[in-house]
This record gives C-alpha cells, sequence and structure tokens, in this order.
C-alpha cells in the first residue's frame, strides 16, 4: 500500500490500495489534497474524476488512467468541484448553459450557485500558487462547470456544442492550462514543469 500525505483532509477512503484523505467541499479554504511519494508537480482536478460522488446524480467519474498516473509521478492533486462549491446539493438537477446562463432542466436559473463556486474554486486555484505553480487542470468534460472546449448546447437533448463551463472561463481568464479529462495521457504529467 503506498503512503498518502495530505493535509486540510476530514474523510479518508480506500480506492486501489491507496489511502486518500479529502476536505469536506463545504469550505473552500480546506481544499482536498493527496500525493503520493515525493511531489514533483501540482495539478488540479474535477473531484469527480478522483472518485468523489459529486457528479450531479450522485455518481462519480472515477478515473482510473489519472489516479494511477498522479501515484506513478508524485503528483499533488488539488480537488475541485464547483458546483458543489456554490452551494448546490448532491444529488441535484441537470443543468445545461442556455443563453449564457446555467439553469436546471426544469428551466431554474442556479446562474449564481455557478459563478460563485467558480470563483471560489479559482480562489482556491490561486491560494496554491496560480498557474506558476500548477502545471495542469484536468476537468470534466462537457460539464457546464468544467466543460472545456465542447458543452451540452442548452436544450438538454445530449447535444455538444463548441464552448467552456464557467469555471474553465475563468481558468483560461487567468493563465491555467486546461486538459479535458477525455484528452488526459500519462505522459501529460511527466512532462509537466
Amino acid at each position: 500500500s503506498t503512503r498518502v500525505r495530505s493535509s486540510a483532509a476530514s474523510d479518508v477512503y480506500k480506492r486501489q490500495g491507496c489511502a486518500v484523505s479529502i476536505a469536506p467541499f463545504e469550505c473552500p479554504s480546506q481544499m482536498g489534497r493527496f500525493a503520493w511519494g515525493e511531489l514533483n508537480m501540482k495539478i488540479v482536478v474535477s473531484a469527480c474524476l478522483m472518485g468523489e460522488s459529486c457528479k450531479y446524480n450522485g455518481l462519480d467519474n472515477y478515473h482510473r488512467e489519472l489516479v494511477e498516473a498522479c501515484e506513478c509521478t508524485g503528483t499533488e492533486v488539488l480537488l475541485v468541484c464547483p458546483e458543489v462549491f456554490g452551494g448546490l446539493p448532491t444529488p441535484r438537477k441537470p443543468s445545461e448553459i442556455v443563453n449564457g446562463e446555467v439553469r436546471t432542466c426544469e428551466g431554474v436559473s442556479i446562474d449564481r450557485e455557478f459563478r460563485l463556486g467558480a470563483e471560489r474554486a479559482l480562489d482556491m486555484c490561486e491560494q496554491a500558487g496560480g498557474p506558476s505553480e500548477i502545471a495542469a487542470c484536468i476537468l470534466q468534460d462537457r460539464s457546464p462547470s468544467c466543460g472545456a472546449g465542447r458543452i451540452y448546447d442548452g436544450t438538454f437533448s445530449g447535444t455538444l456544442t463548441a464552448g467552456n463551463g464557467v469555471f474553465v472561463d475563468l481558468l483560461l481568464h487567468h493563465g491555467y492550462r486546461v486538459i479535458p479529462a477525455s484528452e488526459f495521457d500519462p505522459s501529460i504529467l511527466e512532462h509537466c514543469p
């Protein structure tokens, strides 16, 4: 079993034989961090990709290849879920960006919560060293928060369109490198500064 260092963490769980500590999402200053071995770099990752059940439907988007690559490279991982940081519950209604505003499938605006959560997540990234210290942000595809390059088109029909989620727009504006989870390749971590 691999030894894991963590800070600001409250819940410990086991995944693939590694004890991992993750901070509660209620307080952005307690961002979840974990690392294996000696720290070589720091990345930001959508919490759902690391197995946190914070997705709109209460599930996760566990990305085994990403977790294993972090373990092999000694990467410090900063977990974010802007939607939860903005005060939205899990589970919650599916949402998409409709004419520039985040709305649920029932037409209710939750734009304020998405933007608040994105700001809180950005603040956490800045406190962790900003784009000069964070090698990359690896985020969940198609999400109205974390989608990079392609997001759902606002019709709730599963149709994709060009665009970014609210959090990704902020990250790009502030100079961060954003990588959609679908484009993740383990060699990315080996070549990060």
